[in-house]
């Protein structure tokens, strides 16, 4: 250690300060100094959370040694831009053009911003976007439009050419609805200012005798364990204990049941701690209790493993292999497989239709790409509950899925969300939790863990690829007659999560078309790569991968124009879906009626603007998603306050999509009666011991299931407030006439429908549903294959707005995840692929600035005010526009995501050579009508309902 006294002018001011001259980062020093807006996600200058000014420039301080920071130079952090009273024009026009979602790339956005302006006072968006990119600032929620937008104004403003009022956009009139507004994110002024504690900022300012961990993993994917050894580590400095599964009192796995009755697994094979064998490079072993984090990973490196290693299966394909050895003694490697039926035998249909195309498809095991890794904190908290701090997208969830495995009573496990850097759907499941409670536990002390960006990738779960072998047909006036897939997701290491897309992809691969018969196979299987999970889309975007490219082959079969196939075909009055329920809108007509100008006006720039060197195509997409499912329910609580405010309680899990906004507007329209305005509603959120259970984040489920809850203890409340005369009680007349100040709102969709048969696949999946139609324009490199994506349309219907800010941002969201699963990201070398530039995340220059999202309102019958939900609608299909663009630019289709430069060259080539590069068909298991034949000779007996 090289102490030495240094100063700088921070934020204004001198600061005497010491540091470690050789080891400290900057972002390191900062932290320490209590500057925590500075975040650390990657920690490699690849994300830009940590940016600050450094003497005018733009500087990632995670990878800008001390030792290089002249002394006296003059540091700014966002702490110093504005207060809270006093926003910075950069502040108040990201609060405001929907700039924060999860908040954690925020403060190094508006940096970078910052030091823009002072450079160049009249940027371009074109050089707004370049310089993001130069700077390496990263966004995985907004797209990055907003951002764009935010710093546009904001440039207006320090010109003299907007007022900064005008920047505000939350003023109401008395009586206004919140509902279709543009009303800010009520946690937004925190990651504005650079205040919002996220986990990483909360372990600083844990208690002194709070114990830093750090994971041990094996270095390879599968093996026996046949000893650990910990007796090297314990005797490292600071080290209090080394944790294995023989401290954990409980089950030692985190609970998932599954409920599918055809599963072999059951959803309870997924150790905390790995004790007898290693089924993926990110299990833990082990973990290192020390004083310090940075104690706890060097002892880390002393923990010896003995390991025999077997075979090791990174695919789907090689696991399914006869003769493969079960990853799992308990379940085949193929552990699931339910069937569709619908109509006729599509063989005798197929050998009599005139058009019959063909592929066969993978997808890409997508990961979530958060610029926050994970984070967790558990204690024995003064209830006498063991509390957890973490980010999930259930907290109630991840109580009930650790509690046996830790020995606890459920009831004795408490779950706070930690304000959230995003997940997209990997915090559904609770592995990290389960650690840090049990490590709390073992030591009986408070405990921290922070990831690393490399231990958070090995760690956590990915979108599941999928392998495909399909076909569809269609009859001498171009509709479709049938459609035959064989489908198997490669699920990884663990069963948990695995039974949503296995089902969803039954109804959604071939949605939102009239197809009157079909045969069709979804398999679930194992392997030793990370494990599947929830990922936005669950289960859809696999399936559209392969009807929307296979929708398109069919046009061209035909001879028709994608669009005008699309037209004739989609789901009109009265039809049914792959699942042999009536669809439960039929909207698509109208929406391609408002796409179809858009669409027409794309072709004719292609065929203006294509060139040798940079060919332009237009894709063509149909899609949608569900809303909620049948065995749904949602609890929300709202108590009037001593001093007439009002409190609402819920577990609506805000990972950055707005959650906090979802539940104040909802809650101030429900309240509308009683003219309360929106600074009179306190928000109080999850927090499982005082927050009723409000159900997942998931399933675009939350804003219409907790919106109905909402309404219903409003209704409750606002009841017993009423007089006989129309007037309303006080808080104390309440009290006073004995009557109660707190209800509890329940909304439940339990028992509505069937659900889906696991014999036939018919049935309603779903209490709702989203409908999304659009197109893509795209340019290809024609020397490299590199495609850029240049501008999409969507039109949703997602029914009536809730929020028009909340809803876009989801859209420009998912739009770049879109792109990323279309164009870049991947996860398969567990040795390299272990960040984020890496897996391949789109750059503020790599998504279109030209995104236009058009809303074809369909009020929403059963909906809270009319919506339904909205954040996967735009993430389902949307990804087609490209790849179907890439095609129409140069006229080979991608069938093996991610669409990389060399595939599409290599493809290209292949063609010019008159060679066909239509992948040879997946071997997937036995084969699938034998399989279909078997389940409708042996159903599965007495009555069967699948709820999800």
């Amino acid at each position: 250690m090289a102490l030495k006294k240094m100063i700088f002018n921070i934020n204004g001011a001198d600061r005497i300060c010491v540091v470690d001259y050789e080891k400290d980062t900057l972002a390191d020093f900062l932290r320490r100094l209590g500057y925590t807006s500075v975040k650390l996600g990657c920690k490699a200058g690849i994300c830009g959370a940590c940016s600050v000014i450094v003497d005018g420039k733009v500087v990632r301080a995670c990878t800008r040694k001390i030792s290089k920071v002249p002394e006296y130079a003059q540091i700014q952090t966002l702490e110093g831009l504005g207060t809270a009273k006093d926003l910075h024009p950069l502040q108040m026009a990201w609060l405001n053009y929907g700039g924060v979602q999860c908040g954690f790339c925020t403060p190094g956005f508006i940096m970078s911003a910052k030091a823009l302006l002072d450079e160049n006072p009249s940027p371009t968006r074109e050089e707004v976007r370049a310089w993001f990119t130069k700077n390496h600032n990263l966004c995985r929620c907004t797209g990055y439009k907003p951002l764009v937008d935010a710093t546009m104004a904001a440039a207006e403003v320090m010109r003299g050419e907007r007022t900064f009022e005008s920047l505000d956009m939350t003023a109401l009139e008395p009586g206004q609805s919140m509902l279709g507004g543009r009303y800010p994110k009520p946690t937004g002024l925190a990651k504005v200012l650079g205040v919002a504690d996220y986990g990483d900022d909360i372990q600083l300012k844990m208690p002194p005798e709070t114990l830093h961990l750090a994971m041990v993993m094996p270095p390879v994917s599968h093996a026996i364990i046949k000893g650990i050894d910990i007796s090297e580590a314990e005797k490292m400095p600071g080290v209090y204990k080394v944790v294995t599964a023989k401290d954990i009192k409980g089950t030692n796995c985190t609970a998932f049941p599954l409920g599918h009755p055809r599963c072999q697994a059951t959803g309870m094979d997924h150790p905390i701690l790995c004790d007898k064998k290693v089924f993926m490079r990110g299990d833990v072993l082990a973990v290192v209790a020390a004083r310090t984090e940075e104690e706890a990973h060097e002892a880390a490196k002393y923990v010896k493993l003995d390991l025999e290693e077997l075979p090791a299966y990174m695919s789907y394909l090689e696991a399914a292999q006869p003769g493969a050895m079960r990853i799992h003694e308990e379940a085949e490697n193929i552990f699931c497989w339910t069937p569709l039926f619908k109509g006729e035998d599509v063989r005798d249909v197929m050998d009599e239709a005139p058009h019959v195309v063909e592929g066969s498809f993978h997808t890409s095991r997508e990961p979530h790409l958060p610029i926050e890794p994970d984070v967790v904190q558990a204690y024995w908290d003064a209830d006498g509950c063991l509390a957890v701090q973490c980010k999930s997208q259930f907290p109630h969830g991840t109580q009930m899925q650790i509690a046996a495995g830790i020995g606890l009573p459920t009831e004795k496990v408490r779950i706070i969300q930690n304000p959230t850097g995003a997940s997209f759907g990997y915090s559904m499941s609770a592995t990290n939790a389960a650690i840090a409670a049990a490590c709390a536990i073992a030591t009986d002390h408070p405990v921290t863990l922070t990831m690393s960006y490399k231990e958070f990738m090995l760690f956590t779960g990915k979108r599941s690829p999928a392998y495909c072998n399909a076909r569809m047909s269609a009859d001498e006036n171009g509709l479709i007659s049938g459609l035959e897939f064989d489908i198997a997701f490669d699920h990884g290491a663990y069963s948990e999560e695995s039974m949503g897309p296995m089902t969803r992809v039954l109804t959604f691969l071939g949605f939102p078309y009239k197809i009157p018969n079909i045969r069709a196979l979804s398999r679930m299987g194992y392997s030793n790569h990370n494990f599947g999970t929830a990922y936005r889309g669950f289960g859809s975007p696999q399936g559209y991968t392969i009807s929307e490219t296979l929708v398109d082959m069919l046009a061209e079969d035909c001879g028709m124009d994608p669009f005008e196939f699309r037209y004739k075909n989609i789901a009109r009055e009265g039809d049914l879906n792959n699942n042999s329920y009536s669809f439960k809108l039929y909207p698509m007509e109208e929406m391609m009626d408002i796409l179809r100008p858009y669409y027409e006006e794309a072709c004719k720039r292609r065929d203006a603007e294509t060139t040798p060197e940079k060919a332009r195509g237009v894709g063509v997409i149909c899609g949608g998603y569900v809303s909620s499912g049948n065995a749904d329910r949602a609890q929300v609580a709202l108590e009037l306050n001593e001093d007439g405010t009002f409190t609402t309680y819920n577990g609506w899990s805000d990972q950055g999509q707005g959650a906090d906004l979802g539940a104040l507007i909802t809650t101030h329209e429900a309240l509308r009666p009683l003219n309360v305005p929106p600074e009179n509603i306190r928000l109080v959120m999850d927090d499982t011991l005082i927050c009723p259970m409000t159900g997942p984040a998931a399933g675009s489920r939350s804003y219409y299931m907790a919106g109905k809850a909402v309404k219903n203890a409003a209704d409750q409340l606002i009841d017993a407030m009423r007089k006989e005369d129309g007037t309303y009680r006080t808080y104390q007349e309440m009290v006073d006439e004995g009557i109660p100040t707190k209800y509890i709102g329940t909304a439940t969709n339990t028992g509505d429908k069937s659900g889906i048969d696991p014999n036939t696949g018919h049935g309603d999946g779903a209490k709702e549903y989203m409908y999304l139609t659009g197109i893509g324009e795209v340019e290809v490199d024609t020397a490299t294959g590199k495609t850029k994506v240049l501008g999409i349309t969507l039109v949703a219907d997602v029914g009536n707005l809730g929020s028009e800010i909340l809803v876009e941002g989801q859209a420009y969201g998912g739009i770049s995840h879109t792109i990323g699963y279309a164009l870049s990201e991947e996860y398969e070398d567990v040795d390299k692929q272990l960040n984020l530039k890496a897996c391949g995340i789109p750059t503020c220059e790599e998504v279109p600035d030209n995104m236009k999202v058009i809303y074809h309102i369909t009020p929403r019958e059963d909906g809270p005010y009319g919506a339904s939900g909205c954040s996967e609608c735009f993430q389902n299909a949307g990804h087609m526009v490209v790849l179907n663009g890439i095609h129409d630019a140069v006229g080979v289709r991608i069938m093996d995501l991610p669409a990389k430069p060399e595939k599409v060259k290599a493809a290209m080539e292949a063609k010019a050579r008159g060679e066909d590069t239509t992948p040879a068909p997946y071997y997937l298991g036995p084969d699938m009508y034998d399989e279909l034949e078997e389940i409708e000779k042996n159903p599965l007996v007495g009555k069967i309902e699948f709820k999800g």
